[in-house]
């Protein structure tokens, strides 16, 4: 009689947001995600800010079921590295997939939230990104960055709205002496929330795309990014 195989589970770890129209717009993209693994058991928790947390979430899952952890991070910084990993240490059967980020795909929806903006060819475009403590994370949003600026043909700054420098209203403020046409802020966070909130202040004016996920239908590139993270890291292939 064969082994029988246990499909792991897939959950989804976010930041974590005070923000109803973040926390709204991060478990829609869950259940999107949810609707393409039909076979999956999908949950979602948190690593900061939200409950549940995810040593709760974990328990929430039946003992003895392995659990794929797919953070619903742009980048791996302290929470990817660190936090995951000591707040799950108490389950066997756990594997961290890789943040989502720097991926093309994300570049594909960056386009798509910005295009509405209308951005001229001489237009300064500048990318806001929350910023880490790691800057192996920040490096990865500044490659994020060059890849946005090759789709565009043009240069792409990033500016950071914490713990790195240039800040967003320093690289804001740098692009606007510019001869340009205008500014516009091109959104590197994944929803609604207190990081969005400030970057639209750090932006004095200029436009800001919206960030990835909102209230409309969760881009299918992002969700494809998290279920592929899911597939990868379970070993299943399509």
């Amino acid at each position: 009689m064969g082994r029988v195989t246990t499909v792991p589970a897939l959950l989804a770890i976010s930041h974590g947001t005070a923000s109803p129209a973040g926390q709204a717009a991060v478990a829609g993209l869950v259940e999107a995600v949810a609707r393409r693994l039909p076979a999956v058991t999908v949950r979602l928790g948190h690593v900061d800010v939200q409950q549940p947390d995810v040593a709760a979430s974990l328990d929430a899952i039946p003992e003895g079921t392995p659990v794929v952890i797919v953070p619903l991070l742009l980048s791996a910084g302290y929470h990817v590295r660190v936090d995951l990993r000591q707040q799950s240490a108490g389950r066997d059967g756990v594997v961290i997939a890789p943040a989502l980020g720097p991926d093309p795909r994300l570049v594909d929806v960056l386009l798509a939230r910005l295009m509405p903006l209308a951005p001229a060819p001489d237009d300064e475009i500048v990318l806001a990104v929350a910023g880490s403590s790691d800057d192996r994370a920040n490096e990865d949003c500044r490659e994020i960055g060059r890849m946005l600026g090759a789709r565009l043909g043009r240069d792409v700054s990033v500016g950071f709205l914490a713990a790195a420098d240039p800040r967003l209203d320093v690289a804001v403020a740098k692009a606007v002496a510019s001869p340009a046409t205008r500014t516009v802020v091109a959104n590197y966070l994944l929803a609604p929330g207190y990081f969005h909130d400030l970057a639209v202040r750090m932006a004095a004016g200029a436009p800001v795309a919206p960030p990835l996920v909102g209230d409309d239908e969760p881009p299918v590139p992002l969700v494809e990014i998290v279920v592929d993270r899911y597939r990868d890291a379970a070993g299943l292939s399509d």
